[in-house]
């Protein structure tokens, strides 16, 4: 065979239908309308007779011209038209048949009745030839997937989570964003207490000294210090179908449990108070402001101010400012005389500074309050174990209750070295 030939073989069709406008092959739309008479079913294979007779068609007029180009004669002009024109009705014909066969499986899957978990198991084909056996052995599993979980107003009724082709929980829940473990020295441990030394006291004696001469000792007071490593964690319990039915329902908890690990480290950075399980936070050990230079502060800006002076006269320049929302609110409010702002801009997207700090502004924080300071030198925080979160079904009341429990664990230590470093106080906003 020709390369003529091979090419017809191989695509005729699509051969064929490269030529002009010329005679026509005209095909009768069927009636899908029906006059009202017609049923769905009876639409539908009259529709598909349809494409089946235009198919025939093509297939005709190609195996036409296949049997021409073999004998070495070309395509008449008559033939490439008649083919044209047959595979635009044929393509036509198909594409009312899928949206045809679309229509009616949307129509079943609307009308199909809702069958109980019992008539699903007895109807599977799995099962009727594993309960047709004379004696069965082993087991089947028919997925029916009822949701037993509660729709009300109930505790852990979460069941309305679970529906067909349902898209829940696509935006972000409501969490605080956490931002004091950003100031701290990082730090890893494998052991469950951190022992350091914690300056008190740096007496500089270094002096201009002549040759020969007693060189002067500084001296630098420290106490030894430990940081045992605490634990935080929670759970919550789930059922097994819930979390299988509930993809969002999974994220959701795990999303959820990690975030209140770090809801609660945050407050436990800050205002921890050393005792029992609780870390000592930076509130606690902090330095108590105490205006500096006999300087007079007649706004929460001027404190601020010296809070920052004041750590950077114990010789720790200020790394950030750590206050609650609402007294940054009230500073990025205050006007002058002519109504302007004085800090704030409504229309601005720089990070909130504040004389050349960056602020942080956490609920954490108590209000008229303010914590400054060199929180890189300060404190360093010591991970033993990262948040995890982990899935058990091993307790009894889990087993036959088929529920889940859902732990979220974390663990570290918090080692402040220098209290000088760190300087907290009243803003003077609230009487």
């Amino acid at each position: 065979m020709s390369k003529h030939h091979r090419i017809i073989a191989a695509g005729g069709i699509a051969f064929l239908a490269s030529a002009a406008i010329g005679p026509r092959i005209v095909f009768d739309r069927p009636n899908e309308g029906g006059g009202g008479t017609k049923s769905a079913a009876e639409m539908a294979a009259e529709v598909k007779r349809d494409f089946e007779t235009k198919h025939d068609k093509v297939k005709e007029i190609a195996e036409k011209a296949l049997a021409e180009a073999e004998k070495g004669a070309s395509a008449t002009t008559t033939t490439k038209e008649l083919a044209d024109q047959a595979i635009a009705g044929m393509n036509e014909a198909k594409s009312r048949l899928d949206e045809m066969e679309q229509k009616m499986a949307r129509r079943r899957e609307s009308a199909e009745p809702a069958r109980s978990a019992g008539e699903r198991v007895i109807e599977d084909e799995g099962f009727k030839a594993f309960a047709g056996q004379t004696r069965p052995r082993g087991r089947h599993i028919v997925e029916v997937k009822d949701i037993s979980s509660l729709t009300t107003d109930a505790a852990g009724s979460v069941g309305g989570l679970v529906d067909r082709d349902r898209l829940g929980m696509q935006v972000e829940i409501p969490q605080r964003r956490m931002t004091v473990r950003a100031l701290l020295a990082p730090g890893t441990t494998s052991s469950n207490l951190i022992e350091y030394d914690r300056e008190k006291l740096f007496t500089n004696a270094a002096a201009m000294v002549a040759e020969g001469a007693l060189k002067p000792q500084s001296e630098l007071q420290t106490d030894e210090a430990t940081a045992p490593v605490r634990t935080m964690a929670h759970w919550m319990r789930a059922s097994v179908q819930i979390l299988a039915d509930a993809p969002g329902l999974r994220s959701m908890i795990d999303q959820r449990l990690r975030f209140g690990l770090q809801f609660v480290e945050e407050g436990q950075l800050l205002n921890g108070s050393g005792v029992g399980q609780n870390l000592t936070g930076l509130v606690t050990a902090a330095t108590a402001y105490a205006a500096p230079g006999s300087l007079v502060a007649t706004s929460q800006v001027d404190i601020l101010r010296l809070m920052i002076l004041q750590a950077a006269l114990a010789e720790y320049p200020p790394n950030g400012i750590v206050m609650n929302p609402i007294d940054w609110a009230a500073i990025e409010m205050q006007k002058d005389g002519d109504g302007r702002y004085l800090i704030g801009n409504p229309q601005g997207t720089i990070s909130p500074t504040l004389w050349g700090l960056p602020v942080v502004a956490t609920q954490a924080m108590g209000v008229d309050k303010a914590l400054v300071g060199a929180f890189n030198l300060a404190a360093q925080i010591f991970d033993r174990q990262d948040a995890t979160v982990e899935v058990s079904t091993e307790d009894q009341d889990n087993f036959v209750r088929n529920k889940v429990t859902i732990r979220a664990e974390q663990r570290l230590a918090l080692a402040i070295y220098r209290p000088q470093a760190i300087v907290y106080g009243d803003l003077g906003r609230v009487a």
